[in-house]
């Protein structure tokens, strides 16, 4: 229980009407969790608008209301608060709420279209070899030190990143690494929090159905670094075009990160092989299981970070070395028949053509190699043809298939992406619309020393269709048809 007054702190209030001086129970966004005594925010939501339930909260005990417009008729007893913004709003309200929770710990906050699970995930890795207690917000999983909890969103709302750090500063975390969405920073979800530093990872073609054009994705990416405090670091990959963008505000200290240019964090890469890679960081050689120039990247950004969090220079490098892949992040296995399926997350043309790329950098080029791709329903059209595209052009085989549908129906998305496919690529593209068909179809045309890549959902045990979720794990799918071959 708390004050209202105090629960309101830095928050940019229009007007209010009744007292704030009365206790409350907690903070809901959802008014289906509202109970006696709660605050109900009312957030112009993307799908529906709280503004329409405010009337059903107070039925259900709510005693006061945030919102960004004032109801026409106000309740007796009931305090109104108007605000700007009402996302914004519940930010600074959770985080006073919870007690400023992110201020216990170091929060570490990663941006950017392709990398922030992996770089998020790695660092909590490392630090917990490193014996700290650590916390992770991402979108595979929450870790509060050893606890594990279900993610639902990149970034979640305020309310629960604010509850999952302090029941990190409960547990005595030290250390927190958490993705940041544009999603997220948009809809002010890390507003109210104290960053120790933000990584910029890189930017490419994704969320265009939320975002109205790059430059905007871009700008929120952005608007991230520009609110980092003096005292916290901003790291960026100036290898990207936009790298130098998140710097030009920032009041952060700046670091930056490259493997073509100069950069306070540096690395070549020697060899690059299926079982891993060997780097020269800086003046120290590493080898690491990670593969690919996109994990050269991703270790650059979890090395400059682990640095600039105060670890030794020489433990951190033996700490890399033992890291062990993220789920669903180029994770891999090779059959009794020498038959090498490969699992990606890669949803966006960038991240496609980085794993392809890397494949055949490292491949003989004498096997075939069979991409499984889809695009997500309900989400941005214009990155569908380019995805097949990129397949089509950079395997040898390729089969178009069902990603998440959601509401939309498989064929259309199907036909969307076709359209990227070039004439003389047409021969050797196929399409599927059943996901578990076109596992299987992959399958069976790969023979000894072929490679299967399979994108899209990578860590993801589910498929949605017609809003509904089922079972499904394409990692488990290809690892149980190869083995159904070997029989």
């Amino acid at each position: 229980m708390m004050v209202l007054k105090d629960i309101l702190y830095k928050v940019t209030i229009n007007a209010v009407v009744g007292s704030t001086n009365i206790t409350v129970g907690k903070i809901e966004f959802d008014s289906r969790q509202i109970e006696t005594n709660d605050v109900f925010v009312a957030i112009s939501g993307t799908v529906t608008n709280g503004h329409l339930y405010i009337e059903k909260a107070i039925k259900d005990g709510a005693t006061a209301i945030v919102c960004e417009r004032l109801p026409e008729t106000l309740e007796d007893g009931i305090t109104y608060i108007e605000v700007v913004n009402s996302n914004q709003a519940m930010a600074y309200m959770a985080a006073n709420f919870y007690g400023h929770p992110s201020e216990n710990l170091k929060l570490v906050g990663v941006t950017g279209t392709n990398g922030k699970t992996t770089v998020s995930s790695l660092l909590y890795q490392l630090f917990k070899k490193a014996g700290y207690k650590v916390g992770l917000l991402s979108t595979v999983k929450v870790m509060v030190d050893n606890t594990t909890y279900k993610a639902t969103h990149t970034t979640p709302d305020s309310l629960t990143i604010n509850r999952y750090l302090q029941l990190m500063n409960d547990e005595g975390v030290e250390f927190c690494f958490m993705e940041v969405s544009s999603h997220g920073i948009h809809q002010s979800r890390t507003e109210g929090l104290k960053f120790e530093g933000g990584i910029y990872t890189n930017l490419s073609h994704d969320h265009l159905d939320y975002h109205d054009t790059f430059a905007e994705y871009r700008d929120v990416k952005k608007r991230f670094f520009d609110q980092l405090p003096n005292d916290a670091f901003a790291l960026t990959n100036i290898d990207d075009k936009n790298g130098l963008v998140m710097f030009q505000n920032t009041s952060a200290k700046k670091y930056t990160y490259a493997l073509k240019n100069y950069a306070d964090f540096r690395a070549k890469i020697l060899e690059n092989e299926f079982s891993g890679l060997l780097l020269k960081l800086n003046d120290s050689e590493l080898w690491t299981r990670l593969i690919g120039s996109f994990n050269a990247y991703n270790i650059l950004a979890i090395y400059g970070t682990a640095e600039l969090l105060g670890l030794d220079k020489v433990e951190i490098l033996r700490l890399i070395s033992e890291l062990e892949n993220v789920a669903g992040r180029f994770q891999y296995f090779i059959s009794e028949e020498k038959i090498t399926a490969i699992v990606d997350y890669a949803h966006t043309p960038d991240a496609l053509k980085n794993v392809l790329q890397t494949i055949n950098d490292i491949r003989t080029k004498n096997e075939e190699l069979i991409t499984v791709v889809g695009c997500g329903g309900n989400r941005d059209k214009t990155k569908r043809p380019k995805m097949a595209h990129i397949a089509s052009t950079l395997s040898t085989k390729v089969i178009l298939t069902s990603d998440n549908p959601r509401h939309e129906v498989p064929e259309t998305i199907i036909e969307d992406m076709e359209k990227g496919v070039e004439p003389q690529d047409f021969k050797k593209t196929l399409s599927i619309t059943d996901r578990k068909q076109a596992i299987k179809t992959a399958c069976q045309m790969a023979g000894p020393n072929d490679i299967i890549l399979i994108a899209g959902k990578g860590h993801e045990t589910y498929q949605e269709i017609k809003g509904e979720r089922s079972d499904f794990d394409d990692y488990k799918i290809v690892k149980n048809y190869l083995e159904q071959l070997q029989k």
